[in-house]
């Protein structure tokens, strides 16, 4: 464990430069005192480690020396063959380059732990997005990814769900997020009512135009950004804003094994969490959020015989005319003429 950490203190050093007893205690999840206690040993083993006194100083690594990657312990070089995924690095336009570095980690490691990595990608492939998804056309990917690098502005024109459909912006890229195989952008624009910028999620896909902002050059990140807590924390409140209501229901156990094919976790994790115990023929009951009625009736059709309505009761209502639509739509005496006008409901 403290071999680990000192490795841990020297690659510290040499990623970010120079750094306080403090801010490695904090990052290493130690008491100060530990850290100088590192720092005396790194010392004695030949590291070229120093520290400088006063306010301005800290710890840093003699200019010019780097570590070797022949630190790393079996399990670190198994997670870095499966931290690489071909297919969003080609979409962001880095697919050679991501060959590349994985040519030099191997050349680095020693033959052990170069076997293991080669052995890894034999039997793991990740493929991140999700089922039953074309792949969207994502002609302003790379711009993007290369505005956020460099930090420079881009004019967008936008299309979104409200009306109007079609918005122009002016935004500061702050980061790009793939999730479930759709690219998103994170960006501030404007002001809310609050000093400083809103800032905002963008789907990729749906940016019509791109153009460079503001022509008088970069801008400035808000301090403390953490793109991964707002990412965390704006899909809450997706989550929080979205749904508007519950329903109950009685599932069969072949609609709770098709569920997690179907709904999403939200759904999931409220089935388990409210789900009574079975009944003689092995149905049970659970509660669900919906989003509104509407919604909700395509949510249950998607089990099709294996879900009964108890509440509320305008959408057990309106599945019962829905379904008596459908039998009327389907009944076998039915001339062969095509289907009149849908229910109205």
């Amino acid at each position: 464990m403290r071999a680990s950490r000192l490795l841990s203190i020297v690659l510290l050093l040499q990623s970010r430069g120079r750094m306080t007893a403090q801010e490695l205690a904090d990052e290493l999840e130690v008491s100060v005192r530990t850290v100088y206690r590192d720092m005396e040993s790194l010392g004695a083993a030949g590291v070229p480690v120093y520290g400088d006194p006063g306010h301005d100083g800290g710890y840093a690594l003699l200019d010019g020396y780097r570590t070797r990657l022949t630190g790393l312990h079996g399990d670190e070089a198994d997670a870095l063959s499966l931290a690489g995924l071909p297919g969003p690095a080609a979409e962001l336009g880095l697919g050679s380059v991501l060959a590349v570095a994985q040519l030099k980690l191997d050349a680095a490691l020693p033959p052990v732990l170069r076997e293991r990595s080669a052995r890894i990608r034999e039997r793991f492939h990740l493929d991140a997005p999700g089922w039953y998804r074309a792949a969207e056309p994502l002609p302003h990917l790379t711009a993007v990814a290369d505005a956020v690098w460099n930090e420079r502005p881009l004019r967008l024109r936008y299309r979104r769900w409200a009306e109007p459909r079609e918005v122009e912006r002016e935004v500061s890229p702050l980061g790009v997020v793939l999730k479930g195989g759709v690219w998103y952008l994170v960006a501030a624009a404007g002001s809310g009512a609050g000093a400083g910028p809103v800032v905002r999620t963008y789907r990729v896909s749906q940016i019509l135009e791109l153009a460079p902002g503001a022509p008088d050059g970069g801008f400035e990140r808000p301090d403390g950004f953490d793109l991964a807590g707002y990412w965390q924390a704006s899909l809450a409140d997706f989550d929080a804003r979205r749904f508007h209501g519950e329903a109950v229901l009685r599932l069969s156990p072949e609609a709770l094994r098709r569920m997690p094919d179907l709904f999403d976790s939200a759904v999931l994790a409220a089935v388990e969490a409210s789900a009574g115990a079975p009944d003689a023929r092995g149905w049970v009951r659970a509660v669900i959020p919906i989003e509104s009625t509407a919604h909700a009736l395509g949510e249950v059709f998607r089990l099709g015989w294996g879900v009964e309505v108890l509440a509320p009761t305008e959408l057990r209502r309106l599945v019962a005319r829905t379904a008596a639509e459908m039998q009327r739509l389907h009944a076998d005496d039915r001339p062969d003429d095509g289907p009149d006008d849908g229910p109205d409901g």
